[in-house]
């Protein structure tokens, strides 16, 4: 084991056990190498990886603390494994991500607030006052689309799957964005579609609203295959 691999597990282990909370201020350098026994040097290039990590935030000329460890910031560093693992064959992402969001539909379907409905049905709403204008704001729709799908992974209330789910959903952005733009009537059926799920949503039906999420997001697989190779190439 390096030297930084040390600082990382060191620090790791000294925040699993309650020694450093979320939003402490880290000890200085000298003291804090001194209690892990590596040199300044090692600590900075330690300090530099939990950085990346998303474990500790290094202010300059303040100090570094720890994040607020949350969990769809510590997964983001996945997002590279999702890149890596999606250039041989997309549908691997694509349906890792259906598998996740069918949960979270599942999850939601009896813990979303009536706040939380209404703030979809606000979304849906506007969707469905830009559907068919002309010209029409694809980008705009795709962030209702985004918003939509961010609202029910929430209310899953289970931070570890919002974290997945957004390393993989945002892998499939402008893929998206490029069925908007160029399939026919592509955006009227994800409205209704979205609209299908919210009803399942609302009456509490936890299998309902998994299955209407399940054909939402295989329609999207299918017509995501037909891609060409420099629009699927771009759906990081």
């Amino acid at each position: 084991m390096s030297r930084t691999d040390e600082v990382v597990n060191g620090i790791k282990r000294m925040i699993l056990e309650g020694q450093f909370k979320p939003g402490d201020r880290l000890p200085i350098e000298k003291d804090l190498a001194e209690s892990l026994g590596v040199s300044r040097g090692s600590l900075r290039e330690g300090m530099s990886a939990l950085s990346i990590l998303g474990i500790v935030n290094i202010r300059q000329g303040d100090g570094t603390y720890v994040t607020n460890l949350d969990a769809p910031q510590l997964l983001a560093p996945m997002g590279f494994v999702v890149d890596f693992q999606g250039q041989g064959d997309p549908r691997h992402i694509h349906t890792v991500r259906r598998l996740l969001e069918c949960e979270a539909a599942r999850l939601a379907a009896t813990r979303m607030t009536d706040e939380a409905l209404a703030q979809a049905g606000d979304l849906l709403a506007e969707a469905a006052r830009m559907v068919g204008q002309s010209p029409q704001d694809h980008e705009r729709i795709l962030e209702i689309d985004i918003a939509f799908h961010r609202i029910i992974a929430v209310h899953a209330e289970n931070p570890v799957l919002v974290g997945l789910i957004e390393a993989f959903a945002g892998r499939t952005v402008r893929g998206r964005l490029w069925r908007s733009l160029h399939e026919e009537g592509a955006d009227r059926r994800t409205h209704d579609e979205h609209v299908a799920i919210l009803k399942a949503l609302a009456a509490r039906d936890p299998d309902r609203a998994r299955i209407r999420m399940a054909n939402h997001l295989i329609g999207v697989e299918e017509s995501l295959y037909g891609l060409p190779d420099d629009a699927e190439a771009s759906t990081g």
